[in-house]
């Protein structure tokens, strides 16, 4: 998936805030073996390696043009590795954090890949991951439904990705089943205050459209563009918008 730093950039503080909302809920402890799965360009693992001066950590990512910029953070205690996060819970490593910043709704199965995941946490480990919850909002189903409709249906070859992300009971029952204690598990929303409605497709060019794009010929892109602004229009009448964009945090620790 040909991902672009700087369209994705853009957003910048938004993105940043869960980040730190997410990273808050970290313990320190003597020893911390982590992993950053879906590192992107890297801003953020530095960060946690500076806020955790007992850590090291390895950002993991499967995207080249994010590791290229990523790269100029290397240190002592920070390295990157291109690698998808289904190769990486088939590896038989085990960590005292396993984080994840808006990575993992990009993974099929959860019910599988979690459970995966949390089994690869040393006793006392820390599971620290956030999403976007696209099941609720807007951009993610107007996105889909668009998508569902013809002729886009019949130009993406019936192709469409419908969201993997699970129910927060799901998420609950899977990371109890897994022997996570201290479960904090919450939905919350970070507006979005958008001027234009160019605002608002800009956000979600730079992620969820990023796959439908590259499936449609070059010639039909501009239209399907088209159509999907005009959904943007028609959804947020109002100008100044409010996005309710909406995202969920989790957190548990290994017994």
């Amino acid at each position: 998936m040909p991902w672009n730093p700087v369209v994705y950039n853009k957003f910048k503080q938004v993105r940043f805030l869960p980040f730190f909302d997410l990273s808050a809920m970290i313990q320190e402890t003597p020893i911390m073996k982590s992993v950053d799965l879906g590192c992107g360009t890297g801003e953020q693992t530095a960060l946690l390696v500076e806020k955790f001066k007992q850590a090291t950590f390895i950002g993991i990512d499967s995207s080249v043009e994010m590791l290229e910029q990523a790269a100029l953070l290397k240190s002592d205690r920070l390295e990157f590795q291109c690698q998808t996060i289904e190769n990486f819970v088939e590896t038989n490593e085990s960590w005292d954090v396993i984080f994840s910043n808006a990575a993992l709704q990009w993974s099929d199965n959860h019910q599988d890949l979690f459970p995966k995941l949390i089994a690869k946490l040393n006793s006392g480990g820390q599971f620290v991951v956030q999403m976007p919850y696209q099941p609720e909002n807007i951009l993610n189903k107007l996105l889909y439904t668009l998508a569902e409709s013809e002729p886009y249906r019949t130009q993406l070859k019936g192709w469409n990705r419908p969201s993997s992300v699970l129910a927060l009971d799901d998420y609950a029952q899977i990371m109890f089943d897994g022997g996570l204690s201290q479960l904090s598990i919450s939905q919350r929303i970070y507006p979005i205050i958008a001027q234009d409605h160019h605002t608002l497709y800009e956000f979600i060019a730079g992620s969820a459209l990023i796959p439908y794009l590259e499936r449609l010929e070059e010639d039909k892109k501009a239209l399907f563009i088209a159509a999907f602004k005009a959904e943007i229009a028609n959804s947020f009448k109002k100008l100044p918008a409010l996005y309710a964009f909406k995202r969920i945090l989790l957190y548990g620790k290994k017994e």
